[in-house]
Order: structure tokens, then sequence, then C-alpha cells
């Protein structure tokens, strides 16, 4: 690999696990696994930066790949032939992370996880990589793999239902 990637990646390693830990809703040990496997990818050349985007930009495109393949896969272990392979082969793999692992919330920071999390998916993903990344909505948009108008519309429409739920009337009627 090359020293200037090397370099990037490590600057971008902090941002890339907050992104990553977003990809797998908060879970700790999903998010290692998808930001190694993204490593992995990248070490074995089957993720190449073209030069068409930013690097960061690419470099969240290939993590929220990753995560949405291990989701799959995740997805398929859980099944009935899923668990019925596994029975057969022997691979008991936990797909849920020990308690330990779990991270811990102040008071608000849970708050805005609970108001996030009654987001629609891709506004709670384009809001993410604005505010907790800093992209660009142009960058965001080349992430999600979506139209700079697609992103513009979850963008605003998401900061307007997380305004709303915020309110303190909102969060108390909530139980918040």
């Amino acid at each position: 690999m090359e020293r200037a990637i090397a370099d990037q990646l490590e600057a971008l390693h902090p941002d890339a696990f907050g992104w990553a830990l977003h990809c797998c809703a908060g879970e700790h040990g999903r998010a290692e696994d998808v930001l190694q496997n993204a490593y992995l990818k990248l070490a074995q050349q089957r993720a190449k930066h073209d030069g068409r985007s930013s690097f960061k930009t690419w470099w969240f495109g290939v993590i929220r790949f990753t995560a949405h393949e291990e989701f799959r896969r995740l997805r398929y272990r859980e099944s009935l032939l899923g668990r019925l392979l596994l029975q057969l082969t022997g691979d008991a793999h936990d797909p849920q992370p020990s308690p330990a692992r779990k991270m811990e919330l102040d008071e608000r920071t849970a708050e805005l996880r609970r108001c996030l999390a009654q987001l629609p998916a891709r506004q709670a993903e384009v809001l993410h990589l604005v505010f907790y990344q800093d992209l660009t909505l142009n960058e965001a948009a080349e992430v999600m793999r979506v139209s700079i108008g697609s992103v513009r519309q979850h963008y605003e429409r998401g900061k307007a239902r997380l305004r709303t739920l915020l309110q303190p009337e909102h969060l108390h009627e909530t139980g918040v």
C-alpha cells in the first residue's frame, strides 16, 4: 500500500470508525468488523480509489457498502436456512456484541440518538455524514450513491423533523 494512502487512512481513522459505527446502528463490535473488512478490501486491492471524488468521500462509500454487505450476511445467518447451515457446519457466530462493549452515553447524547432513530434511514444518514463527518451535500450524495437533489431533500426534511423532535414540549410528550 502506498505511503500516501496509509497516511490518509491513518488521519481518517477516527472519522471512519464514527461512520462505521453509524452504519452499524451503534454496535461497536459490528463497526469494528466492518472497518476491518473495509481495510482488508483496500489491502487486497478489491477497492481502489479512482480519483473521481475525494479520498474521504470514496473511503466512506467503501465503508457504507461493506456495512451493507455485513448486514446482508448477518440477515442470512439469522434466517432459518442460515441457522440450519450453521448447525451443519458448526460455525457459531454471535451477532450481538457483549454488554461490556456498549457505549455509555450521557443524557443529551442519548436524547439526540433517540430523536435521530425516529428519522427515516436516509435522513439520518445524510445528517450523520454532513454534521459528524463534515462532508458536503455533494460528497454525501456520492457516498450514498444517490442524486444531489435527493440528498438535499433528505437533508432539509431531516433537519426540520429533528428540530421538531428536539423541542422540549415534544420530548415531554414522548416521555424522553
